[in-house]
Protein backbone atom coordinates (compact mmCIF):
# COMPACT_ATOMS: atom_id res chain seq x y z
CA UNK A 1 0.00 0.00 0.00
CA UNK A 2 3.04 2.23 0.15
CA UNK A 3 3.39 2.25 -3.64
CA UNK A 4 6.36 -0.10 -3.87
CA UNK A 5 6.26 -2.95 -6.36
CA UNK A 6 7.12 -6.51 -5.36
CA UNK A 7 10.63 -7.64 -6.21
CA UNK A 8 11.28 -8.24 -9.90
CA UNK A 9 12.39 -11.78 -9.06
CA UNK A 10 8.93 -12.73 -7.75
CA UNK A 11 7.25 -10.95 -10.67
CA UNK A 12 9.60 -12.76 -13.04
CA UNK A 13 8.79 -16.13 -11.51
CA UNK A 14 5.05 -15.47 -11.82
CA UNK A 15 5.44 -14.26 -15.41
CA UNK A 16 7.54 -17.30 -16.35
CA UNK A 17 4.98 -19.65 -14.82
CA UNK A 18 2.17 -18.00 -16.80
CA UNK A 19 4.23 -18.03 -20.00
CA UNK A 20 5.10 -21.71 -19.55
CA UNK A 21 1.44 -22.58 -18.94
CA UNK A 22 0.74 -20.99 -22.33
CA UNK A 23 3.65 -22.74 -24.08
CA UNK A 24 5.72 -19.56 -24.35
CA UNK A 25 9.03 -18.18 -23.12
CA UNK A 26 9.83 -14.71 -21.80
CA UNK A 27 12.15 -12.85 -24.17
CA UNK A 28 12.18 -9.46 -22.38
CA UNK A 29 11.30 -8.28 -18.89
CA UNK A 30 9.80 -8.12 -16.49
CA UNK A 31 10.29 -4.37 -16.49
CA UNK A 32 8.54 -2.09 -13.99
CA UNK A 33 5.77 -0.32 -15.87
CA UNK A 34 2.51 1.54 -15.41
CA UNK A 35 -0.87 1.17 -17.08
CA UNK A 36 -4.23 2.78 -16.35
CA UNK A 37 -2.67 4.62 -13.40
CA UNK A 38 -1.43 1.47 -11.64
CA UNK A 39 2.06 0.12 -11.21
CA UNK A 40 2.93 -3.23 -12.67
CA UNK A 41 5.31 -5.15 -14.89
CA UNK A 42 5.68 -5.56 -18.64
CA UNK A 43 6.98 -8.70 -20.33
CA UNK A 44 7.44 -9.87 -23.90
CA UNK A 45 6.97 -13.52 -24.78
CA UNK A 46 7.53 -15.82 -27.76
CA UNK A 47 5.60 -19.01 -28.40
CA UNK A 48 7.56 -22.22 -28.07
CA UNK A 49 5.95 -23.63 -31.18
CA UNK A 50 6.16 -22.48 -34.75
CA UNK A 51 3.11 -21.49 -36.78
CA UNK A 52 3.31 -24.77 -38.70
CA UNK A 53 1.19 -25.41 -41.77
CA UNK A 54 -0.22 -22.13 -43.02
CA UNK A 55 -2.01 -20.71 -46.02
CA UNK A 56 0.52 -17.85 -45.95
CA UNK A 57 3.75 -19.00 -47.65
CA UNK A 58 6.96 -18.55 -45.68
CA UNK A 59 5.36 -18.35 -42.22
CA UNK A 60 5.63 -22.04 -41.32
CA UNK A 61 8.73 -21.57 -39.15
CA UNK A 62 7.69 -18.28 -37.54
CA UNK A 63 6.80 -17.99 -33.86
CA UNK A 64 4.18 -15.68 -32.37
CA UNK A 65 5.36 -12.83 -30.12
CA UNK A 66 3.33 -10.71 -27.73
CA UNK A 67 3.80 -8.11 -25.01
CA UNK A 68 1.64 -7.57 -21.95
CA UNK A 69 1.55 -5.40 -18.85
CA UNK A 70 0.15 -6.80 -15.62
CA UNK A 71 -0.91 -4.22 -13.04
CA UNK A 72 -1.43 -4.43 -9.31
CA UNK A 73 -4.54 -2.52 -8.26
CA UNK A 74 -5.03 -1.93 -4.53
CA UNK A 75 -8.56 -2.72 -3.38
CA UNK A 76 -8.19 -1.15 0.06
CA UNK A 77 -8.62 2.43 1.19
CA UNK A 78 -6.98 4.16 4.11
CA UNK A 79 -6.42 7.69 5.33
CA UNK A 80 -2.97 8.69 4.05
CA UNK A 81 -2.92 11.51 6.63
CA UNK A 82 -3.25 9.00 9.49
CA UNK A 83 -0.45 8.98 12.06
CA UNK A 84 1.64 5.86 11.28
CA UNK A 85 2.49 5.52 14.97
CA UNK A 86 -1.20 5.17 15.88
CA UNK A 87 -3.63 2.40 14.97
CA UNK A 88 -4.97 2.89 11.43
CA UNK A 89 -8.01 1.41 9.73
CA UNK A 90 -7.96 0.00 6.22
CA UNK A 91 -11.17 -0.74 4.35
CA UNK A 92 -10.93 -3.55 1.84
CA UNK A 93 -14.24 -3.57 0.02
CA UNK A 94 -16.24 -3.27 3.23
CA UNK A 95 -13.96 -5.42 5.39
CA UNK A 96 -12.46 -2.97 7.88
CA UNK A 97 -9.25 -3.98 9.62
CA UNK A 98 -7.44 -2.03 12.30
CA UNK A 99 -3.67 -2.17 12.16
CA UNK A 100 -1.91 -1.33 15.39
CA UNK A 101 1.82 -0.71 14.83
CA UNK A 102 2.51 -1.65 18.48
CA UNK A 103 0.63 -4.93 18.21
CA UNK A 104 0.71 -5.86 14.51
CA UNK A 105 -0.71 -9.26 13.62
CA UNK A 106 -0.25 -10.15 9.93
CA UNK A 107 -2.90 -12.86 10.32
CA UNK A 108 -5.49 -10.13 10.98
CA UNK A 109 -5.05 -8.79 7.43
CA UNK A 110 -7.56 -9.82 4.77
CA UNK A 111 -6.47 -12.40 2.24
CA UNK A 112 -4.22 -10.76 -0.42
CA UNK A 113 -6.85 -11.55 -3.07
CA UNK A 114 -9.17 -9.22 -1.15
CA UNK A 115 -6.50 -6.52 -0.89
CA UNK A 116 -5.18 -6.45 -4.46
CA UNK A 117 -6.33 -7.23 -7.98
CA UNK A 118 -3.66 -8.31 -10.47
CA UNK A 119 -4.66 -8.35 -14.11
CA UNK A 120 -3.40 -7.80 -17.64
CA UNK A 121 -4.03 -4.17 -18.57
CA UNK A 122 -2.31 -3.93 -21.95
Amino acid sequence: MDGELPAVTSAGAAAQELAAANQATIIAGPQPSEAHGYQGYRVEVRSNRTVGDSVIPGTETMRAEAAATAVIEPLCDYDPAANPEEPVEIDCDGQVVEIDPDDFDPDALPDPTNMFSVYLAE
